[in-house]
């Protein structure tokens, strides 16, 4: 299907005309080339690409080139999707200035849309300047992968009422700060659709229930490629079986001398 980039500005559009937003993880070109050919509304070319292909136990040693390299594969496999690039651990928690000079190799170098950074009232000052300096930002709330180190482990977000209301509070901050919308991630449903019927942008989900206004998911975990699916996530296919399989006929046809014929 012929896509139309969606815009920063458009975003906000699909929330109150109240059409689902589409977004996926992917990291090189042929999978964004696939995203792009079903008319996915976003790609997010997340740091989870640390767990998902650089074989990390985490997000957090994944740098700035790494993400910039796989942003750029992304940006050449679906050039004509809204492309948001996950700014990667201290790229943009030191300064303001830090994050913008930083943000801006992702627009500049790698073409992308828009850039995503975690944290809520702690960022609001710093997403301020980003969005004034002509940066997009796509906010993060709830689960913050990249706190996992001070947090214990990925836990859920929002659970108790304290928690909710700080959660609630981070997204408003996100709001006011000027980002287009917002990811919610690992928090109690109720919590993500009071916080959606409260934003006037738009709110992407990923662990949040099904009240928000879009959902996100990584390929990886769409695909099956890894042995680990996440609570949040639902496989749609088996495709490391699939590759397992490939892999030992080829093996086999060669050690055999029936490839090549």
């Amino acid at each position: 299907m012929e896509n139309k980039k969606t815009t920063a500005r458009g975003f906000r559009a699909m929330k109150n005309e109240g059409r689902v937003i589409v977004a996926i993880s992917t990291y090189d070109a042929p999978t964004a080339g696939f995203a792009e050919a079903i008319g996915v509304d976003m790609i997010l070319v997340g740091d989870s690409l640390g767990m998902a292909i650089l074989g990390y136990d985490s997000t957090i040693p994944v740098t700035l080139d790494q993400s910039l390299h796989h942003c750029g594969a992304v940006r050449r496999g679906a050039p004509n999707t809204f492309v948001v690039g996950d700014m990667p651990f201290m790229t943009y928690q030191t300064s303001p200035g830090d994050a913008m000079r930083n943000a801006a190799r992702y627009l500049q170098e790698e073409m992308l849309d828009a850039v995503k950074v975690e944290g809520g009232l702690e960022m609001e000052q710093t997403i301020s300047r980003m969005v004034g300096a002509g940066i997009p930002v796509l906010g993060h709330v709830g689960l913050l992968p990249q706190q996992v180190l001070t947090a214990g482990g990925y836990r859920k977000a929002g659970k108790t009422k304290d928690e909710a209301e700080r959660v609630l509070a981070d997204a408003k901050a996100v709001e006011n700060a000027g980002a287009f919308a917002v990811v919610l991630e690992g928090m109690p449903s109720e919590l993500a659709a009071r916080i959606t019927a409260e934003l006037s942008i738009p709110t992407i989900g990923i662990g949040a229930g099904p009240d928000c206004d879009g959902q996100i998911q990584v390929s990886s975990d769409i695909l099956g490629l890894l042995s680990f699916t996440p609570k949040h996530a639902k496989r749609y296919a088996d495709l490391d079986k699939a590759i397992v399989d490939a892999f030992s006929r080829y093996a086999l046809e060669a050690r055999t001398k029936r490839f090549p014929e």
